[in-house]
């Protein structure tokens, strides 16, 4: 009968499809060069939401002065988990002007929420342990072309 592949078809057209459960393997996205005081950083850039949903996902390392910069249209608290990564970060919770307004650690595939302590545009995620091996912290300025408007 054809009533089992109509069944089948519209069954699976109701699965949720999620892009992230869809992402077999780690992104690639236009990197940018930034800077903590004397620091170099190579931060791929996440600007959709696509691209900040899958974010570091996926990836077995990252080398040591790399990382991932996320900007959102709007300051906003911003919250993230490390669902579907696999290495430990920290991400510095960044103001319009690149100020560093906190950062936080985070441990790898924990569903635990990290929230900026209040409204900012920017999030860039590190190595674990980058930020605080370098003595930035809360007050602290990154500068580079997303900061520079």
């Amino acid at each position: 009968m054809k009533l089992v592949p109509l069944i089948a078809a519209v069954f699976g057209a109701l699965l949720p499809f999620t892009p992230s459960s869809a992402q077999e393997g780690p992104q690639s996205l236009q990197a940018i060069s930034l800077n903590a005081g004397m620091h170099n950083i190579r931060a791929e850039f996440a600007r959709s939401p696509h691209e900040r949903q899958i974010g570091l996902m996926n990836r077995p390392s990252m080398p040591p002065n790399d990382g991932m910069l996320f900007e959102f249209e709007q300051p906003a608290i911003q919250c993230f988990w490390m669902r579907n990564t696999l290495i430990p970060l920290s991400a510095a919770f960044v103001d319009e002007d690149g100020t560093v307004v906190n950062i936080v650690d985070m441990k790898p595939q924990s569903l635990d929420s990290h929230c900026s302590a209040k409204p900012v545009r920017y999030v860039l995620e590190m190595n674990q342990g980058w930020f605080s091996k370098r003595g930035i912290k809360a007050g602290g300025r990154i500068s580079g072309p997303p900061f520079n408007r």
